[in-house]
């Protein structure tokens, strides 16, 4: 198989994929979600087939001790969370014209004087930006919860996905190698090279990062919670869930926390303090101890490239989407370095196929050159 066919064959099958990905997107939610499941639990339940148990009753154990925790979080912790998750949007506009009060208050004759304006006038001014600006969030956040309750159905998430996830990870392996039986003999080991590099990408970014971001949502829920903080847990574990994209998920989590403090105990500076020493702890705890031990050295994703891909693929997929590009923007960028490797050791870059053109004649000195 020439070069050009094998790069039709493949744009074709990735074409045929994204495709399907379009046209059945309303339906794979608890397909996709039963194969996260199954490839975040493989290497549990690799480890318990070490220690001798068979890989049907390890897959049985895994999954139903998933489901246990998977059904308290939903009894224990979501309810609370739709609680105050519906609290905040009500509360959001009011909320923020009370921090714009505190503003106007102890800075605004300052900010008057260094814009050069009417202090009436910048109060007026930043009322209709901060009362429009809080009016479209709370519609945005409400219609965004709105459509992710319609679209996680109970049922999926409880009955289909894990049917699927069991089967998945039941037949692991046995899937692993039917599909390397697939690959061209004639690039069999490059193949494999990728696709391991793929893996180790994919494994240590998502499965580490995972871990860590639920581990700082804990931490974060917790500790707000106990300070006192109105939303603290919705705070704390939205900040948490978001912190796979570096400085994100703490700084919008800072921000939102101070805001909703300073409205909630000012002048009592020493709770407002409190907030932010935990954002300072739990940024400590993620860069020194959980990265490290969690996540390691393996290939992580530029901030940017996580925002793009999240955006990108939810645009075209939707929440389908959402779930695939962080492991899909991993493999792009293995494939990207792979091909950057070929184009380097290629005489497109290096010139080899210009220089071997030149003859021997083009070379030697011409007679009477230095003449």
């Amino acid at each position: 198989m020439t070069l050009r066919r094998q790069i039709q064959f493949w744009l074709i099958s990735l074409f045929a994929f994204c495709a399907f990905l379009y046209v059945f997107s309303g339906v794979l939610l608890p397909f996709v979600a039963g194969a996260a499941v199954a490839y975040l639990l493989d290497p549990v339940c690799d480890r318990l087939e070490k220690l001798g148990m068979g890989r049907l009753w390890a897959t049985f154990t895994i999954l139903l001790a998933f489901v246990f925790l998977l059904i308290l979080f939903f009894i224990l912790l979501l309810p609370v969370l739709g609680n105050q998750l519906s609290s905040f949007l009500e509360r959001f506009p009011e909320l923020v014209r009370q921090l714009q009060g505190l503003v106007n208050e102890q800075m605004g004759q300052r900010l008057a004087e260094a814009a050069g304006i009417n202090l009436a006038d910048l109060q007026a001014s930043m009322a209709e930006m901060v009362g429009q600006g809080a009016a479209f969030v709370g519609k945005l956040a409400q219609s965004v919860w709105s459509g992710g309750q319609a679209l996680l159905s109970i049922l999926s998430l409880f009955v289909i996905t894990p049917v699927v996830a069991f089967y998945l990870l039941l037949d692991w392996d046995h899937m692993i190698a039917k599909i390397d039986g697939w690959l061209p003999r004639d690039h069999l080991e490059e193949i494999r090279g990728l696709a391991r590099e793929m893996d180790g990408a994919v494994a240590g970014f998502v499965r580490g990062q995972l871990s860590v971001c639920l581990l700082l949502g804990a931490f974060y829920a917790i500790a707000l919670a106990v300070a006192g903080l109105n939303f603290g847990l919705l705070i704390g574990m939205g900040a948490g869930l978001v912190s796979f994209i570096p400085f994100v998920g703490a700084g919008l989590g800072f921000i939102v926390s101070m805001g909703v403090g300073v409205v909630q105990f000012w002048p009592e500076w020493p709770m407002i303090l409190v907030i932010g020493a935990i954002f300072a702890v739990g940024q400590f705890l993620e860069g020194n101890i959980l990265q490290p031990k969690l996540v390691g050295n393996s290939t992580g994703l530029h901030p940017v490239t996580l925002m793009f891909a999240l955006f990108a693929f939810g645009y075209l997929f939707g929440f389908v989407g959402m779930l695939i590009a962080v492991p899909a923007a991993a493999m792009i960028g293995v494939l990207a370095r792979f091909a950057l490797k070929q184009y380097l050791a290629s005489p497109v870059y290096t010139g080899s196929r210009r220089l071997s053109k030149i003859g021997p004649e083009d070379t030697a000195p011409q007679e009477g050159a230095n003449e």
